[in-house]
């Protein structure tokens, strides 16, 4: 009888540990899925921000092509056209 009795006892101990380790588990998911959150945010705004920059490079890029920089020659003489067949195109229009 006694020896059914730490038996019983012991497996009471070990429920309480695990319950309590499950707690634990459980906050600490909670805790996680909290930052995943946040980072996906920061991330977001991390890819926003990026996306700007690149737009502001393309726009000093497209600013350099147009004042002619050697770099960006055959560039400049692209752009040049494109404007030059949009401006044709609106001239088509107007005189329509």
């Amino acid at each position: 009888m006694s020896n059914l009795i730490e038996i019983i006892d012991s497996l009471e101990n070990r429920i309480s540990k695990l319950l309590h380790k499950y707690e634990l588990l459980k906050q600490q998911n909670t805790t996680l899925k909290k930052k995943i959150v946040e980072l996906e945010s920061e991330s977001e705004l991390q890819i926003d921000q990026l996306k700007q920059w690149e737009e502001k490079f393309s726009a000093l890029k497209n600013a350099n092509a147009m004042l002619g920089s050697d770099e960006y020659k055959r560039e400049t003489k692209l752009k040049i056209n494109a404007l030059i067949r949009e401006i044709d195109m609106c001239i088509a229009q107007l005189s329509e």
